[in-house]
Order: structure tokens, then sequence, then C-alpha cells
């Protein structure tokens, strides 16, 4: 009897050990990947099924509740504009000059036909603040080790049920993500790769983005430039900056 409890003592001291090391390890991701605040231009690659079509945006982003982008090219898109402020998004049309608001299921929605939804563009809160993770795991992806975590929803309004990364063990920059529903169906897989270091972190700047209830080759977000911490002028994040 007192042989297991001994053992039962040593696996739990071994799951929080490996909890503990699954926080610093998303914590220093957290750390690679966002930014107090950020301006970031993109072009988002969407791969259709006879050709692929490029939209060049430019998006500005503050904490966890605010960002505005504003579409560059092509000019069919050119002027179309987003803001979001806390969990709400509007979305100006330069060719009806109207506004509307989306909210809700219509957040799920795909962002100019692409794999990506409404809901992916808008989540930018750290990781922990989101999930629980765990270590289950180690592989080698591209030559690159990395230790795969599982990450499970601690809050209700998380885009998704749970997670599972791979995550590069030297430069904390995932390289691998599977997005799952409640069900544990696979919604969406994410490669991420281009990683460059960029002032003093390492940052993937391509993403492929597949939606796995879709056919196609998924939709590329690349980086073309991004200024981590600027100063933004406060108008940016205002309904009035939608119509300027």
């Amino acid at each position: 009897m007192k042989n297991l409890f001994v053992i039962i003592l040593s696996v739990l001291s071994i799951t929080q050990i490996q909890a503990q090391d699954a926080v610093t390890i998303i914590n220093k991701v957290d750390a690679n990947m966002n930014s107090e605040t950020n301006i970031t231009k993109s072009d988002m690659i969407i791969h259709g099924r006879r050709k692929s079509r490029t939209v060049t945006s430019i998006g500005y982003s503050e904490g966890n509740n605010k960002s505005f982008s504003e579409y560059l090219a092509p000019e069919r898109e050119k002027g179309t504009k987003m803001l979001k402020l806390d969990d709400y998004l509007w979305i100006y049309s330069p060719s009806t000059d109207r506004t509307i608001q989306l909210s809700g299921h219509m957040l799920k929605q795909s962002l100019m036909g692409s794999d990506l939804s409404y809901e992916d563009m808008m989540e930018n809160r750290k990781l922990l603040d989101m999930y629980n993770a765990e270590i289950v795991g180690e592989e080698v992806i591209d030559k690159r080790e990395t230790t795969v975590i599982f990450l499970k929803a601690k809050v209700d309004d998380a885009t998704y049920n749970s997670r599972k990364m791979w995550i590069d063990t030297e430069r904390y920059v995932p390289l691998k993500e599977e997005l799952y529903a409640k069900s544990g169906q696979l919604l969406k897989k994410v490669v991420l790769s281009d990683i460059k270091k960029i002032d003093d972190r390492w940052y993937p700047t391509k993403m492929n983005y597949k939606d796995m209830l879709k056919d196609g080759e998924g939709t590329d977000f690349v980086v073309l430039e991004i200024n981590f911490n600027p100063e933004i002028p406060e108008y940016i994040f205002s309904k009035a900056s939608l119509k300027k």
C-alpha cells in the first residue's frame, strides 16, 4: 500500500512538472508571437480550384481587444476596412458606402473566400489566457526538433475547443498546429514557415491555413512588413476611421 502511495505521488509530481514545462514553453511562444501593439503589412493568397488571388492589407492592433485592417489591393477589395473592439466587428465596404456589424455565428464565416474565418483574424489573446497546456510528445519537423503540446480550452469563448502545437524547441515558435472542435473533429491545419529573427524575437513570416472541411491548397498568409510595439494613434481604433 505504501509503495502504491509513493507511485501515485511520483506520477502526480511528473504530471505537475510537465504542466509547468508546458506553461514555460507557451509563455515563450506568446512572447515571440504577441506584442503590446503591432503594425503588419501582409498578403493573403487564397488558392482556389482554378486560380489563386492575392489580397494585400495593412493591420494595426493594440492589446487583445483592438484591431483595425485596411485592404490595399486588388482594386476590387481596396478601401474595405475592418474594426474590432472587444467582441464586436464592423466591416466597411466602399462599393456600398455601408458599415455592417458581424456577431455570433456570422464570425465563423469565411474571410473573403479564404480558409480563415473572421474569428481567426480577430483572435489575438495569449494562449495561456484561453487554454491549459500539457506536453504530449516530441517530433522532428523539417530537421527541427519540436515539443508537441496539447492545449485544452479553459474559457467558453475560445475559437477552438482544443489545439495541438509542434513548437521549435530552440526558437520557441510553432511550426505546425491542428485546431479541433468540441466533438474532436479536426477543423483546420496550420503550417508555419520562413522563420525570421525580427528585433529580439523569432517570428514565422509565412503561414498556410487549411480548412479541413474544404478542398484545395488552403490560404497563405505572408508577412511583408511587421513592426512590433509601435505607437498607434488612438483614432485608428474608432468607428470614424472606417470611413476616412
